[in-house]
């Protein structure tokens, strides 16, 4: 496939049929496919911690497979079955990777946020139904252990955890579980691109579970296509920083490298939270050739903050995403570091991503790039506190941005959770925003935060774009203020 330029390549790669240009519908399916073309071609390279002294460990294609062979065969020994979760409380390792691939072979796989509280992640774990909880073990650096032993005795499940520094009296580790499992599968694996393998939370740190269903064939779309935006094949190599409980580490940035046979750079056990890595990290990316860089934008500021003390040639791309680009700080970063700054936009309702802006094509301020193949995006009318789905809006009006796909999720697992998001076939997202004359994909704001001023509507995040673009104004925020005549007006 080659790398998308303009939104005719993706036009023409949608002439052919789907299953001729995606013919792998599941993750396992990428997986393995790329480590039969490259097993001894490193797919992951693990930074022990921030000593460019020490020697990191490198996982190869040929040993993934193996570990999520083993993964899934020592689960399907637990008693997990189709319709049975395993629950993962982890940092992005290789061990965790296996467990994500692995326990979707088995059942399903349900990752958590470690910063949770133990009773919001027992309430994710009984939702989802896990038979077990595997969980990064005692270690010096991340402190996740005591959580899941508070998280397990409100939800009894089998307890697995991830030995780093020392074994837990009592409970065979993961490693252990694994060795004893043949490196093939061990039972014949349902790979319906349809069937539910994944459940991602989303919707904050509190309240009722809200648990996003993933089906293979979701996961697998965005993986498979994302790199024709990046810029990516085989010999890539990208700093993945993000934890795999979000949808940009598991799959924008993690599964999407893996399709193809390149090197992701898990940097330790904190990921980007780890200052003394990030204090190095130009010179980890000399060290391990890296060519792209996967941030958000509080990582490109982040990185602003560190001198260039390294060669960074071939660092081609910084793909951002999780919130809005500010164009200042894209600008600076470009100026400052000479690497091409590209926008993403993702939801975990459809696997991690809605559109992306090609490395091929020129950074537009404000965009998100185009949508992927085989899907669509249009920004509709928004009236009476409801999308209109039957009706689109023009080039550059402002709608609220709606999408449906082979990526979409079937729903959440509470169905009745649905309204207001999962609508006749579509996603409709709340996000307020346009379609340029280009097709690039805008966000602006959010429908639930439009100021109606007698029957105009306005949406704020212009309004506050107007102000921030003033050399004097470093915070705005513009909110509805009620008006005897108006209604409201922006203050």
């Amino acid at each position: 496939m080659k790398a998308f330029t303009s939104l005719a390549d993706i036009e023409a790669l949608e002439r052919r049929p789907l299953a001729e240009v995606a013919p792998l519908r599941t993750p396992y399916g990428l997986i393995r496919a790329a480590a039969e073309r490259f097993p001894e071609r490193e797919a992951f390279t693990f930074l022990p911690d921030a000593d460019l002294a020490r020697a990191p460990r490198r996982v190869s294609y040929r040993e993934l497979l193996a570990m999520v062979h083993r993964a899934a065969n020592a689960f399907r020994a637990l008693g997990v079955g189709p319709e049975d979760s395993v629950a993962l409380l982890a940092p992005n390792t290789p061990e965790a990777h296996a467990v994500l691939w692995g326990a979707q072979l088995a059942g399903r796989v349900c990752p958590i946020n470690t910063l949770l509280q133990p009773d919001h992640i027992a309430s994710l774990m009984q939702a989802a139904n896990a038979k077990a909880l595997v969980a990064l073990g005692p270690n010096a650096e991340l402190a996740v252990w005591p959580t899941a032993l508070k998280a397990q005795a409100l939800h009894p499940c089998a307890l697995v955890p991830i030995a780093v520094d020392e074994a837990v009296p009592g409970l065979a580790s993961l490693q252990a579980l694994m060795a004893a499992q043949p490196d093939t599968l061990s039972f014949e694996p349902d790979l319906n691109p349809d069937r539910v393998v994944a459940l991602f939370h989303t919707g904050g740190t509190t309240g009722a579970p809200k648990l996003a269903q993933h089906t293979a064939g979701n996961e697998a779309h965005t993986a498979w296509f994302a790199h024709a935006f990046y810029g990516c094949d085989e010999h890539s190599v990208e700093v993945n920083g993000f934890p795999l409980f979000h949808v940009a580490g598991a799959f924008v940035y993690g599964l999407a490298l893996l399709a193809i046979g390149a090197r992701q750079v898990l940097p330790t056990l904190s990921g980007m939270r780890n200052t003394g890595f990030v204090q190095r990290y130009w010179r980890f990316c000399e060290r391990e050739g890296v060519t792209h860089l996967a941030c958000v934008p509080t990582v490109l500021a982040s990185l602003l903050g560190v001198p260039v003390d390294a060669d960074i040639s071939r660092v081609r791309a910084a793909y951002t995403g999780g919130s809005p680009l500010p164009s200042e700080l894209a600008q600076r970063f470009e100026a400052t570091t000479g690497i091409a700054v590209r926008n993403i936009l993702g939801m975990t309702e459809c696997a991690g991503l809605v559109s992306i802006e090609p490395l091929l094509a020129p950074r537009t301020a404000g965009s998100a790039g185009w949508r992927l193949p085989f899907t669509e995006v249009h920004a509709v009318p928004w009236r009476d506190g409801e999308a209109r789905l039957d009706e689109r809006c023009a080039p550059g009006e402002t709608g609220v941005v709606v999408l449906r796909g082979p990526h979409m999720s079937p729903g959440y697992l509470d169905a009745t959770r649905n309204a207001g998001l999962f609508q006749h076939g579509w996603i409709v997202s709340g996000d307020l925003g346009h379609l340029d004359a280009e097709g690039r994909v805008h966000l602006t704001g959010r429908a639930k935060d439009v100021i109606i001023r007698g029957s105009h509507n306005i949406d704020p995040g212009l309004v506050e774009d107007a102000f921030l673009t003033h050399p004097a104004v470093a915070q705005c925020a513009v909110v509805a203020e009620p008006d005897a005549y108006a209604g409201e007006v922006p203050a």
